[in-house]
């Protein structure tokens, strides 16, 4: 299992746009502070709406690099893939209309939709299968969500105190960093309670050998 994101690349589209956005809000919604919005039918909406699906499609690709490549070393056969994506913008046919879900912290969940709930570098992911649920919007959450922000959990957690600590539960970290690890995730068995109504589990993934970026601190 891998989590790809669309990373600095990504970041300049957001920021490039949200520029944009800000710079032809009216001044009468001035008070709204970053809140701001492109129309979809305007040439700048329509480069952004375009730069947005390039990056899903970019991170999309980061995945399948790394599958292959993986699965190669692996001397493995790839058999079945899910792929999807969160903390993305959709258009949608909700209620009789057209409209954009954006689903920050979730994920597609349509009828029959296959997806990835995970957890954290500990604790398992499970693949699952949507149910649409139209009061959600077909969608679930991305996964079992930080419970603890990235500066809290690096003033309080020492990486390497973790990473021997997961050893001993079999779990063997190649690198991560301090706000990363499993303490500053909620409970995934919780989350995925809350949810059946979302969604059918149809297999569980536990984490044995875990490579993740660092948090850019040496730690000894």
């Amino acid at each position: 299992m891998s989590h790809s994101g669309s990373r600095g690349a990504g970041a300049a589209v957001c920021d490039t746009y949200s520029r944009v956005a800000q710079s032809r809000l009216p001044k009468k919604y001035t008070d709204f502070s970053r809140l701001a919005w492109l129309d979809l039918d305007s040439e700048a909406g329509q480069e952004y709406w375009a730069a947005m699906n390039l990056m899903g499609e970019y991170a999309a690709a980061n995945h399948a690099v790394i599958h292959r490549l993986v699965s190669k070393q692996l001397g493995a056969q790839v058999l079945a893939g899910v792929e999807n994506h969160h903390n993305f913008a959709w258009k949608e046919q909700h209620g009789g209309r057209e409209v954009v879900v954006h689903r920050k912290g979730a994920t597609p969940a349509g009828a029959g939709v296959l997806g990835v709930i995970p957890g954290s570098m500990a604790d398992p992911a499970f693949v699952v299968r949507g149910k649409g649920s139209a009061a959600s919007l077909n969608s679930a959450s991305h996964g079992a969500g930080r419970r603890m922000s990235r500066t809290a959990a690096r003033d309080k957690y020492n990486f390497r105190a973790v990473q021997k600590d997961l050893l001993t539960k079999g779990i063997h970290v190649l690198s991560a960093g301090s706000d990363e690890v499993p303490y500053v995730y909620k409970n995934i068995h919780d989350v995925m309670a809350q949810q059946q109504d979302l969604v059918s589990v149809v297999a569980r993934f536990d984490p044995k050998i875990v490579k993740m970026s660092d948090d850019g601190r040496s730690e000894d």
